[in-house]
Protein backbone atom coordinates (compact mmCIF):
# COMPACT_ATOMS: atom_id res chain seq x y z
CA UNK A 1 0.00 0.00 0.00
CA UNK A 2 1.08 3.54 -0.55
CA UNK A 3 0.69 5.44 2.68
CA UNK A 4 2.15 9.05 2.65
CA UNK A 5 2.55 10.45 6.13
CA UNK A 6 1.82 14.14 5.71
CA UNK A 7 2.18 15.41 9.18
CA UNK A 8 0.54 13.89 12.84
CA UNK A 9 -2.69 14.66 11.70
CA UNK A 10 -3.76 12.96 8.23
CA UNK A 11 -2.13 10.36 6.29
CA UNK A 12 -2.11 10.78 2.22
CA UNK A 13 -2.58 7.80 0.04
CA UNK A 14 -1.07 7.25 -3.32
CA UNK A 15 -2.75 6.41 -6.33
CA UNK A 16 -1.91 4.59 -9.64
CA UNK A 17 -3.46 6.07 -12.97
CA UNK A 18 -4.23 4.28 -16.06
CA UNK A 19 -4.82 5.80 -19.54
CA UNK A 20 -7.72 3.94 -21.00
CA UNK A 21 -9.39 4.53 -24.71
CA UNK A 22 -11.58 7.18 -25.03
CA UNK A 23 -15.15 5.61 -25.53
CA UNK A 24 -18.43 7.61 -26.85
CA UNK A 25 -19.02 10.37 -24.18
CA UNK A 26 -22.10 9.31 -22.38
CA UNK A 27 -23.47 12.43 -20.28
CA UNK A 28 -23.22 11.35 -16.35
CA UNK A 29 -24.08 13.38 -13.05
CA UNK A 30 -21.11 13.02 -11.48
CA UNK A 31 -17.92 13.66 -12.57
CA UNK A 32 -15.86 10.90 -10.98
CA UNK A 33 -17.17 7.09 -10.83
CA UNK A 34 -16.41 4.02 -8.09
CA UNK A 35 -16.44 0.48 -8.69
CA UNK A 36 -17.54 -1.36 -5.69
CA UNK A 37 -14.42 -2.48 -4.93
CA UNK A 38 -13.55 1.48 -4.19
CA UNK A 39 -16.78 1.92 -2.30
CA UNK A 40 -15.94 -0.71 0.03
CA UNK A 41 -12.22 0.33 0.96
CA UNK A 42 -13.36 4.34 1.25
CA UNK A 43 -16.32 3.00 3.25
CA UNK A 44 -13.67 0.97 5.70
CA UNK A 45 -11.44 4.44 5.59
CA UNK A 46 -13.96 6.81 6.20
CA UNK A 47 -15.10 4.70 9.16
CA UNK A 48 -11.78 3.96 10.73
CA UNK A 49 -10.57 7.58 10.33
CA UNK A 50 -14.18 8.96 11.31
CA UNK A 51 -14.15 11.30 8.55
CA UNK A 52 -17.43 12.55 6.53
CA UNK A 53 -15.05 11.25 3.03
CA UNK A 54 -11.34 11.39 0.86
CA UNK A 55 -10.70 14.39 -0.71
CA UNK A 56 -8.97 14.12 -4.44
CA UNK A 57 -6.05 16.55 -5.33
CA UNK A 58 -4.19 16.90 -7.55
CA UNK A 59 0.20 17.41 -6.92
CA UNK A 60 3.20 18.80 -9.45
CA UNK A 61 5.23 15.51 -8.86
CA UNK A 62 7.24 12.45 -10.37
CA UNK A 63 8.25 11.90 -14.21
CA UNK A 64 5.51 12.95 -16.17
CA UNK A 65 4.17 15.82 -14.25
CA UNK A 66 0.39 15.40 -12.27
CA UNK A 67 0.01 12.71 -9.54
CA UNK A 68 -3.20 12.08 -7.51
CA UNK A 69 -3.28 12.52 -4.19
CA UNK A 70 -5.94 11.15 -1.53
CA UNK A 71 -6.29 13.10 2.25
CA UNK A 72 -9.19 12.58 4.35
CA UNK A 73 -11.66 15.19 4.40
CA UNK A 74 -14.75 16.25 6.76
CA UNK A 75 -16.13 19.51 4.49
CA UNK A 76 -16.02 20.49 1.34
CA UNK A 77 -14.00 23.67 0.32
CA UNK A 78 -15.66 26.81 -1.29
CA UNK A 79 -14.83 25.47 -5.12
CA UNK A 80 -15.03 21.40 -4.43
CA UNK A 81 -17.08 19.44 -6.14
CA UNK A 82 -18.65 16.42 -4.23
CA UNK A 83 -19.46 13.16 -5.70
CA UNK A 84 -21.41 11.03 -3.58
CA UNK A 85 -22.24 7.39 -4.35
CA UNK A 86 -23.44 4.31 -2.62
CA UNK A 87 -23.30 6.12 0.98
CA UNK A 88 -19.58 7.70 0.64
CA UNK A 89 -18.14 11.13 -0.14
CA UNK A 90 -15.01 11.56 -2.45
CA UNK A 91 -14.87 15.45 -2.55
CA UNK A 92 -12.57 16.75 -5.38
CA UNK A 93 -10.66 20.00 -5.18
CA UNK A 94 -11.15 21.87 -8.09
CA UNK A 95 -8.05 22.13 -9.81
CA UNK A 96 -8.25 18.36 -10.01
CA UNK A 97 -11.62 18.36 -11.72
CA UNK A 98 -11.02 18.84 -14.79
CA UNK A 99 -8.19 16.03 -14.60
CA UNK A 100 -10.98 13.83 -13.19
CA UNK A 101 -14.08 13.97 -15.45
CA UNK A 102 -15.17 10.64 -16.80
CA UNK A 103 -12.78 9.09 -14.72
CA UNK A 104 -13.62 5.54 -12.97
CA UNK A 105 -12.00 5.12 -9.49
CA UNK A 106 -11.29 1.53 -8.88
CA UNK A 107 -8.89 -0.28 -6.04
CA UNK A 108 -7.30 -3.22 -6.88
CA UNK A 109 -4.96 -5.49 -4.40
CA UNK A 110 -2.48 -7.75 -5.68
CA UNK A 111 0.64 -9.80 -4.45
CA UNK A 112 3.00 -6.32 -4.51
CA UNK A 113 0.65 -3.39 -3.52
CA UNK A 114 -3.34 -2.46 -2.49
CA UNK A 115 -4.23 0.51 -3.90
CA UNK A 116 -6.54 3.24 -5.47
CA UNK A 117 -6.33 3.44 -9.53
CA UNK A 118 -7.86 5.92 -11.54
CA UNK A 119 -8.62 4.55 -14.82
CA UNK A 120 -8.75 7.51 -16.57
CA UNK A 121 -9.78 8.51 -19.87
CA UNK A 122 -7.98 12.19 -20.30
CA UNK A 123 -4.63 10.92 -19.87
CA UNK A 124 -2.00 11.16 -22.47
CA UNK A 125 0.87 9.80 -21.36
CA UNK A 126 1.94 8.14 -17.67
CA UNK A 127 5.34 7.45 -16.22
CA UNK A 128 6.41 3.70 -15.96
CA UNK A 129 5.14 3.26 -12.65
CA UNK A 130 2.08 4.86 -13.07
CA UNK A 131 1.57 7.45 -10.65
CA UNK A 132 2.09 10.52 -12.29
CA UNK A 133 0.28 11.66 -15.87
CA UNK A 134 -0.13 14.19 -18.16
CA UNK A 135 -2.95 15.50 -20.37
Amino acid sequence: QHYYITNNLSMTFGATVRAVTRSRLIPTRAALSLTPAAVKKVTDITTRQQCQGLKVSVRTRGCNGLTYVLDFCDYASKFDEVVEQDGVKIFIDSKALMTLIGTEMDYTTNKLASEFVFNNPNVKGTCGCGESFSV
